[in-house]
């Protein structure tokens, strides 16, 4: 085992540094193109392309880990933006003239433009915004530096033509000796990761039949430690989507991997995964038993490996069309049924579920890869025609823009660009007045690292700060060694972009960080005659942080809320989603087309708070405390842990109903005692559902407090304040539910008993329908008991949460007793009564 752990981490190493040669590799020879064009190239080339370092800059921001389809569509952004930032530039210049300019109207000039490029919000690309941005730093304040010997249109042509140079070597050094296409990309990757998805299966088919809990523990975390690399995987199909699109007309033998498999991956094998990885980790002993068998299960290991064959060959089927090895045997799917139809037996033991959750999990896993005709359902197709239509697979099209416009002013839209605007402005307003000649590197960095989207502003100065340090004592370093020799200045960027495509992976400097280096680095040993390289790095360090500061100082005045409050918030808001979705998934009835795709709206809606909560807490752990209490990120962890445990779950409890619903009118109309069992059925659903919704409006009213002192102090105020003369009486207060575990098991036995009065009443006529019946009965065992360890592991997640709630409170009130959140749940009643 060890051994297979060893060559699994040393395969992600030696991955890890063939992505990493690849993409710098890439880099560099962008980089020498724009060099050899800059450099050595014709005079009128060299007199259009006047500015080197923003065609640097382009390539950094296009070719960094792209494919070519990405380099196409990067070149598309660039147009785009070249369109937005130019052209009113020429208009402006004109009319106010170069020779007019002054440093406070070259500000305002930004701010203004920037504005209107930041306004559009995702209707334009992030990347367009970037090079957009840029270009107007340049455009306006070049136009102050040089205002005596530029013209109105040809400085503007001029920037034009850089960011062309830069933009078109992205697409030839991402096609030279080779191309590197997107599609090739998503085909190896969804190999990688079908084969990855095959080992867990098989891991986990292994642990559910161990013999002793040693094997089965050995066995799940090898399947865990699979699962991180999966997770990459899945990563970096999603990544190469969107650059596919772009690379459909000039390769279309690479048509069939145009799709959008990395949703479907998540949601048919993924999801699954981590639920069969819960279930065994649920099960308290090895080896397991079933409700069908007197003893250990024996006979199931042929169906296991016939089921986790024909899951496989299944998503090969679709992923990969025309595979031979994808065919799937008849006997296979013969075998498998027959297994799957001999559990008709409703577990008697809660120590069952777990199973039968897993079984659950297996039979999920085969209907989510069953290839399906239907053109709605069939990502090849759904994708052609999402391309063929309106938008014609381009992010950045005429229409969308104007559909994104069309003048809905929210504070969405407005609060980032009045933030960019003003950041870009006093940038270039106070790097002017620093050094009037090199004042556009205040503001350049700013622009190039745009993001509309909410950042940790302190850790990603910090990086930026340190990057553009790195990388500019590096430049200054080769320039100092290889003075005389340009060819082998430029040659020793290659081992520094190799060393930024790995910084770029770390943690403590990310993208943001290694970009910074690239760029710094590049624009010192890529370029000739910009006067001492000591004096250029200098002057460039001091201008970057004159931008980081006044980015950062913006970033406060206009976002003064904490990361930690609005993960406080954030949490807030899960609660009451999972409350709605709870509610959702577990009130049996008719499932018409609009309940379920309400239903199917509500999961998503928890999905995306706890994501977002997600973010808040990523940012708040890197934002620096200053005077406030520190941020409680181990906590904060068990509680993202736990929400997306009830994610998973509730997603599991949506499956398991829809196949209920299915069979629950046939059963009402069969006979009087189904539908009494169902009502009985129901009724017990419904505790389940009160007892965790009721326990997580709770918490909503726990983390409503902002100082339990406050709240003890306004307690006694009304305690004292009461007129018991008056003869009003107050409200009764609601005690918190109680989740003990006694409790909990009586519920899940009550559930049993009534599952298995429901399953008397299937019955058939003979013949056929004996084959229906066992199939029926077997699907009603597993949704049955799939239902109801969900809705008891989400009991059990609450509790967790109670804990944590419970060291949440106490840390932001270390001066306050805590003896359990009951207590404190009752004083807020009793205060609010």
């Amino acid at each position: 085992m060890m051994r297979g752990i060893s060559s699994g981490v040393s395969e992600q190493a030696r991955a890890l540094w063939r992505a990493c040669l690849a993409s710098a590799l890439r880099t560099a020879l962008a980089c020498a193109v724009v060099a050899c064009a800059t450099l050595y190239g014709p005079p009128p080339l060299r007199r259009a392309a006047s500015l080197p370092a923003f065609s640097y800059v382009t390539v950094i921001l296009v070719v960094t880990d792209a494919s070519l389809g990405d380099a196409l569509r990067g070149c598309w952004l660039a147009l785009c933006a070249t369109a937005q930032s130019v052209g009113p530039a020429i208009l402006s210049l004109r009319l106010i003239g170069p020779a007019r300019l002054s440093g406070g109207t070259a500000a305002l000039a930004v701010a203004l433009a920037s504005f209107v490029v930041a306004l559009p919000g995702a209707a334009t690309h992030g990347t367009a915004k970037r090079i957009a941005l840029g270009q107007i730093v340049l455009l306006y304040v070049i136009g102050y530096i040089e205002k005596e010997r530029i013209e109105a249109v040809t400085h503007p042509l001029h920037v034009a033509a850089s960011t062309a140079v830069g933009a078109l070597a992205c697409p030839l050094a991402l096609s030279l000796p080779f191309p590197r296409t997107a599609g090739h990309e998503i085909k190896e990757n969804c190999r990688a990761y079908v084969e990855n998805a095959s080992k867990r299966l098989k891991l986990f088919a292994r642990a559910f039949l161990a013999e002793d809990d040693a094997s089965a523990l050995a066995f799940i975390s090898r399947a865990k430690c699979l699962s991180h690399a999966g997770n990459k995987l899945l990563q970096n199909i999603k990544r190469y989507q969107e650059g596919a699109l772009w690379e459909r007309v000039p390769f279309t033998s690479l048509r069939s991997y145009h799709t959008s498999p990395g949703e479907r991956l998540q949601e048919s094998l993924e999801t699954q995964l981590r639920g069969m990885e819960t279930a065994l980790t649920s099960i308290t002993s090895f080896p397991v038993t079933l409700p069908d068998d007197d003893g250990p299960l024996k006979n199931c290991k042929l169906a296991l490996d016939e089921h986790i064959t024909l899951i496989m060959r299944q998503s090969k089927g679709w992923l990969f069309p025309g595979d031979s090895t994808s065919t799937v045997p008849e006997s296979i799917s013969e075998n498998i049924t027959g297994f799957f139809e001999s559990l008709h037996r409703v577990p008697t033991l809660p120590d069952h579920l777990p199973s039968i959750f897993f079984l659950f999990c297996m039979q999920l896993l085969r209907s989510k890869t069953t290839p399906s005709t239907s053109p709605q359902d069939n990502p090849l197709k759904k994708d052609e025609q999402s391309t063929t239509g309106e938008e014609s697979g381009l992010p950045f099209c005429f229409r969308r823009v104007w559909n994104e416009w069309g003048f809905k002013m929210s504070p969405k839209r407005l609060v980032p660009a009045f933030k960019c605007s003003l950041s870009l402005g006093l940038a270039v307003l106070f790097g002017l007045i620093y050094s009037k000649e090199d004042g556009y590197w205040a503001g350049l960095p700013i622009a190039v690292s745009y993001s509309s989207a909410r950042e940790a502003t302190f850790k990603l100065a910090n990086v930026k700060a340190q990057g553009t340090v790195l990388g500019t004592v590096y430049g200054v370093l080769g320039c100092f060694l290889f003075q005389r020799f340009l060819p082998v200045r430029l040659l020793s960027l290659v081992p520094w972009l190799v060393f930024c495509s790995f910084l770029r992976k770390s943690k403590m400097y990310g993208p943001a960080g290694g970009v910074s280096a690239v760029i710094g680095a590049v624009l010192i040993l890529g370029r000739r005659n910009f006067g001492p390289p000591s004096e250029f790095a200098i002057a460039r360090i001091v201008e970057t942080f004159i931008g980081l500061s006044c980015l950062i100082a913006v970033e406060l005045l206009m976002q003064p809320t904490r990361a930690a409050s609005l993960a406080k918030r954030q949490l807030t808001d899960c609660f009451g989603a999972l409350r709605e979705c709870i509610v959702a998934v577990t009130t049996l009835g008719v499932l018409d087309n609009a309940k379920m795709s309400r239903l199917e709206e509500t999961q998503k809606r928890v999905k995306m708070r706890v994501l977002e909560l997600g973010k808040c807490i990523e940012e708040a752990e890197v934002e620096p405390n200053f005077w406030f209490l520190p941020f409680h990120s181990a906590c904060y962890g068990r509680l993202l842990g736990s929400l997306f445990k009830m994610v998973d779950l509730l997603h599991f409890c949506g499956h398991a109903r829809k196949f209920l619903e299915q069979e629950s009118s046939a059963l009402e109309a069969a006979a009087a005692a189904s539908k009494e069992a169902l009502d009985k059925l129901r009724s017990d659903l419904a505790l389940f559902r009160d007892l965790a919704t009721s326990s997580l409006k709770c918490f909503e009213e726990i983390n409503s407090i902002k100082s339990l002192s406050l709240l003890e102090k306004q307690l006694q105020e009304a305690s004292g304040s009461c007129d018991l003369e008056s003869g009003k009486a107050t409200k009764p207060n609601r005690p918190m539910p109680c989740l003990d575990e006694g409790d909990v098991e009586k519920m899940v036995g009550s559930y049993l008993q009534h599952s298995r009065e429901v399953l008397h009443g299937i019955s058939s006529d003979g013949g056929d329908g004996v084959g229906a019946e066992n199939a029926i009965k077997s699907e009603m065992v597993l949704s049955l008991g799939a239902l109801i360890h969900c809705m008891s592991s989400l009991l059990r997640e609450v509790r967790e949460i109670e804990k944590a709630m419970k060291e949440l409170v106490q840390w932001e009130n270390p001066t306050s007793q805590i003896a359990n959140s009951r207590d404190l749940l009752r004083e807020i009643q009793a205060l609010r009564s």
